[in-house]
């Protein structure tokens, strides 16, 4: 895809589970403005009956449209664009329903597609719930897969980032008896030249990558495993031969203090929680998850569906705006094609 020419084009927002606190959330993200053309992935009457709900009839109104082309950026506007079928207006809010999660799955690859097709800026993704979405016949761990699948792309990662910390995970949704096996020369210096590529593309000029150790001290030279020594390090001098600015293996309990106190640019973790746990121990409303390596940018809130507080109107939608905030920065108006 060209970079500069999707640049003319709006975000695209995917709705997520009607049923969690993604209408709610995208909802309140546009009644207080937005600075650049915007349309939603979603359903229609769910997003007016949540209008409506929150009060917020007066100020915005949806508007159905055909194509991504149609979001001018209209004051007051909500652009919804729906090719899958209409979700019943009564939807119970913070229930598991499996019509809500096929449609979160819908939607967004109706958005995939359009991006891939350099209709849209970047993707900014609500959030959906797996076990809904399997109930609607779809089987995925989660957005990445999918994101993954269906555009071809065989080398990405997930990226977690905070205006303190940005963590890139060399694994993902696996079971932590899965991760050693997984963690390869191929898959670690892949996850390495991932960071630095992330990094540039949020306009860091010279990434500092640091490197987590997968055992406890880093191996302790061996002493509490061979991941170390055998893999990860070898990764990192291949990296650092091809130019990227990568160190460590360093130990896990150590190396994000160090990165929030501005010694590295990015982390890479190992496994899903040696990363996330810092990033969202340092808060969720400011979080936003990131694939990296799909051919078009897509951002994410750093936070779950929140059945326990769906439908009440006290969502928060700071970590959309973070999201959104951040796909604007990653797609700057002069990049280059």
């Amino acid at each position: 895809m060209n970079a500069s020419a999707s640049l003319s084009f709006p975000i695209g927002f995917t709705m997520g589970d009607a049923a969690g606190i993604g209408p709610e959330i995208i909802v309140k993200l546009f009644a207080g403005g937005l600075p650049y053309p915007s349309l939603v992935y979603g359903d229609a009457g769910i997003l007016d009956g949540t209008l409506r709900r929150l009060g917020l009839s007066g100020a915005l109104s949806v508007e159905l449209i055909a194509s991504p082309e149609q979001a001018t950026g209209r004051p007051g506007a909500l652009p919804v664009l729906n090719r899958w079928q209409a979700l019943p207006n009564d939807l119970p809010a913070g229930q598991l329903n499996a019509q809500a999660g096929r449609g979160a799955y819908e939607y967004l690859c109706h958005a995939i597609d359009d991006a891939q097709a350099g209709k849209l800026r970047a993707i900014v993704t609500a959030p959906l719930n797996k076990k809904a979405m399997q109930a609607g016949g779809i089987d995925y761990p989660g957005h990445t897969e999918i994101l993954a699948e269906r555009t071809g792309t065989r080398r990405y990662a997930m990226m977690l980032a905070n205006d303190e910390l940005r963590v890139i995970l060399a694994t993902i949704h696996v079971a932590l008896a899965q991760v050693s096996p997984l963690i390869t020369f191929d898959t670690e210096l892949e996850t390495i030249r991932l960071a630095q590529r992330a990094c540039l593309q949020a306009g860091v000029r010279r990434p500092r990558v640091a490197v987590a150790g997968l055992n406890p001290h880093a191996g302790e030279d061996g002493r509490f495993g061979q991941e170390e020594i055998q893999v990860i390090s070898p990764a990192i001098r291949q990296a650092r031969a091809e130019g990227i600015d990568a160190s460590g293996p360093w130990p896990g309990d150590t190396i994000f203090m160090r990165a929030r106190r501005g010694e590295f640019d990015i982390v890479v973790a190992q496994y899903h929680d040696q990363g996330l746990i810092p990033v969202k121990y340092l808060g969720v409303d400011q979080g936003v998850n990131v694939t990296v390596g799909l051919p078009f940018v897509r951002t994410s809130v750093d936070h779950g569906t929140a059945f326990d507080i769906a439908g009440q109107g006290v969502a928060d939608p700071s970590s959309l705006r973070a999201a959104y905030d951040l796909a604007l920065a990653m797609t700057p108006e002069h990049a280059p094609a």
